[in-house]
């Protein structure tokens, strides 16, 4: 599998990169079977992984930690996250210092690790001046409980500001960026990555199958069933209604895509996740099986390359920087003036 540079950091991460999002009650609860996911994809020479804190309450990470224990922590890459609510608890949230420093303890002893990779931000705080963030997670990597740290779905302005602000105040400074993006959502292509491009900053991209649009599943003349996942499907069902335009948008034009994949001798899925990792700016892309057989059909897509003429069709259906519906961007969840309350009132 192909290896690249995790933006500046002098780290190599395999271009496909584990999601364990959906191991755990979010999806999988199996933790024999997860292990198994963990260790195949491993074996496929996928050398990266990321989590959350706020996967299943905490179960993901410590799927992961039992999977890599044993000697295999030592040749990954393990990624995990803060800031999403952990909890009822007020103060189990955001990028405040207090609760960096908890949170950090946590997923150190749920992943079984003495040190984590890379620390993302699942969303900057808005009420949490980016100083404040930049110098507790700083103070983390000289204690070395993480080697570097980024973020997650932080659009142009707050990467330049935080990148700024880095500099000035003399902290250690966002190594990467996850945001979501695939052929169905390309708003990033604008400025985000591009931006990521100038402060050599590595990206993760999420979603490389837009929440499963792209699986192969979703074609005209099917039902729009949702996700596998009881849980994700009670979570989501109104991102999977085949009435709402936007969805019907979605599926016009994931339908286009699939018969163009049919006529280049691909699977849907393998288009979409070579699109994603054929981008300059993107460093790995992250792919979240809850079975075994999501896994493997994920793998078909290392080492597929996207002629420019292909490519050029993408483009016909889906043009550079747009997205088919702009919820998908997720800037509603970093924005604050995206919010009603703030355009309004």
């Amino acid at each position: 599998m192909d290896h690249r540079p995790l933006g500046r950091t002098s780290v190599s991460v395999s271009q496909l990169c584990l999601g364990a999002m959906m191991l755990g009650s979010f999806g999988n609860p199996d933790h024999d079977d997860a292990t198994k996911i963990i260790h195949r994809a491993l074996d496929a020479g996928i050398n990266f992984v990321d989590t959350a804190d706020v996967y299943s309450g905490g179960e993901s990470e410590q799927i992961v930690g039992k999977a890599l224990a044993g000697g295999r922590r030592e040749n990954v890459v393990l990624a995990t996250k803060v800031g999403l609510p952990l909890g009822e608890d007020l103060n189990h949230r955001g990028t405040s210092r207090r609760w960096i420093t908890e949170a950090v303890e946590g997923s150190l002893r749920r992943l079984g690790t003495d040190w984590i990779d890379l620390y993302q931000v699942h969303r900057l705080d808005s009420a949490v001046d980016v100083d404040e963030t930049l110098g507790a997670l700083s103070d983390l990597v000289r204690a070395g409980k993480i080697r570097a740290f980024g973020a997650s779905t932080v659009p142009a302005s707050g990467i330049v500001e935080a990148q700024w602000t880095a500099e000035r105040r003399g902290r250690e400074r966002f190594r990467t960026e996850q945001p979501p993006y695939s052929m169905l959502t390309r708003a990033i292509e604008y400025d985000v990555l591009p931006t990521c491009l100038r402060y050599g900053m590595g990206v993760l991209t999420y979603s490389p199958l837009a929440g499963g649009w792209l699986s192969g599943r979703y074609r005209k003349g099917r039902a729009v069933s949702g996700p596998g996942s009881v849980v994700r499907a009670q979570r989501f069902a109104g991102v999977y209604d085949g009435t709402d335009p936007a969805n019907a948008a979605k599926l016009d034009a994931a339908d286009a895509l699939g018969a163009l994949a049919d006529e280049a001798g691909l699977t849907l899925v393998q288009m979409a996740i070579a699109f994603v990792t054929r981008h300059p700016a993107v460093t790995s892309a992250i792919v979240g099986p809850r079975t075994m057989d999501h896994l493997e059909s994920y793998l078909t897509a290392d080492g597929v390359e996207l002629a420019p003429d292909l490519l050029d069709r993408i483009d016909e259906i889906v043009p550079p920087g747009d997205t088919i519906n702009i919820a998908d961007n997720q800037w509603a969840t970093s924005t604050t003036t995206l919010q009603p309350a703030s355009r309004r009132r």
